[in-house]
């Protein structure tokens, strides 16, 4: 027994140790003289940082990877954090790399022996043209989200900053079908290489927002070492809580106390059709669909209809309370989802977090519930449509 128990923890370290493979980046990027230049990137839940000292533009990384792996390289650490032309992103994995260019165009550093690189900018060049028609658009955005920001700094009236606000919103509205169109590419790229680290990666950032059946058959179709990856198990774990927020699944039985100071919890609804409503206070397309939810309200509420908002607002309660009485919806029930940002941010699990129950990762989403607790309707992020939602409705109380 001991000797079968020796031989087995040497084979355990045998494979962790082939593992990691090595890599090595030679650098060559006129203008960083004497300079540092920093490597960071992921592994599972850890995030590494290198430095080496450029001499004369010339550099050299040496570390270790399993697989292919997103990194990102920068110079200035300052700029870096605001300004994605100061940062090279890229595929490293177990090889001999080179990159190359000018220090004044770090994000256009060429890359070469990335094989995963390559197939990155593949994709990069088929979402080059709709990322073009997009920049003057995204460029505007961004500058009028400074204005108001600039607006809330200087406290100007409440009247004016909603009005720059939906000014700001109209322009997002515009940048939709240009974003539309990249997930359309990059679902199409998925689907056509199912082998490649490029689109586990793609598929990790679209997941959360494509209907959990379209997630599942992308996902099946990636072999083992895909799926096994580090942004193969993230994806796992994401489709695991759409699947607890989708259609055929039993609600999560939630408790809170409600907006009024009153205990509240999903339980009590039992025997009515709930539609739990994701939102907040500062979510524009949220506040202006409210009038349809009144009026939804308003048709069926005899019939056996409620409906709960659930608010990211936890931060801000006052917020909150003004957005619902602003709105006229105190009409019906409010609580607050529970976020706790400081264990969001150290990754750790808050069993009081309603929204990480039903896979919530974009607001507004809506989860209708029947009488009996299932789950029988998703609409916003991962699921239908509102449109969809109405006619859901139409049919359950149509006939009642």
């Amino acid at each position: 027994m001991k000797f079968q128990l020796i031989t087995v923890t040497a084979t355990l370290l045998a494979t962790a140790a082939m593992a990691q493979k090595p890599y090595t980046i030679t650098g060559k990027v006129e203008g960083l003289n004497n300079a540092y230049v920093y490597l960071s990137y992921g592994v599972g839940d850890k995030y590494y940082t290198d430095s080496v000292l450029a001499k004369n533009g010339s550099f050299t990384f040496k570390g270790q990877v399993e697989e292919p792996t997103l990194a990102r390289m920068y110079a200035d650490k300052n700029k870096a954090m605001r300004d994605w032309n100061a940062v090279l992103a890229f595929f490293i994995e177990p090889a001999y790399m080179k990159v190359a260019g000018n220090k004044n165009a770090f994000s256009k550093i060429k890359v070469t022996g990335s094989a995963t690189q390559q197939e990155q900018e593949q994709l990069e060049a088929l979402r080059a043209p709709v990322n073009a028609a997009l920049k003057p658009l995204s460029a505007q955005y961004n500058k009028m989200n400074e204005q108001y920001m600039a607006l809330r700094k200087t406290k100007a009236s409440e009247a004016e900053q909603e009005a720059f606000k939906e000014k700001v919103t109209a322009v997002k509205d515009k940048m939709e079908p240009y974003y539309e169109q990249l997930e359309k590419i990059d679902l199409g790229y998925i689907k056509a290489h199912p082998n490649s680290y490029v689109s586990v990666q793609a598929l990790r950032w679209r997941v959360s927002s494509i209907p959990l059946q379209e997630g599942e058959a992308l996902f099946a179709a990636m072999p083992a070492n895909i799926q096994e990856s580090a942004d193969g198990k993230y994806i796992r774990k994401e489709l695991d809580g759409l699947k607890m927020g989708s259609p055929g699944s039993v609600a999560h039985v939630f408790a809170k106390t409600d907006i009024n100071g009153q205990p509240l919890s999903l339980a009590d609804f039992k025997g009515k059709y709930v539609l739990v409503d994701f939102w907040a206070s500062w979510c524009v397309p949220c506040r202006k669909g409210n009038p349809h939810l009144k009026s939804l309200y308003a048709k069926y509420k005899d019939k056996g209809f409620e409906i709960i908002g659930i608010s990211d607002d936890d931060r801000n309660n006052a917020a909150w309370k003004k957005a619902v009485e602003a709105d006229g919806i105190g009409i019906w029930k409010h609580v607050l989802r529970g976020l706790d940002m400081e264990k969001r941010m150290a990754n750790q699990p808050n069993p009081d977090d309603i929204s990480d129950y039903y896979g919530i990762h974009s607001l507004p989403t809506k989860i209708l519930i029947d009488p009996n607790g299932m789950i029988i309707g998703r609409y916003g992020g991962g699921g239908e449509n509102d449109e969809a939602m109405d006619k859901k409705l139409a049919s359950i109380f149509g006939n009642i």
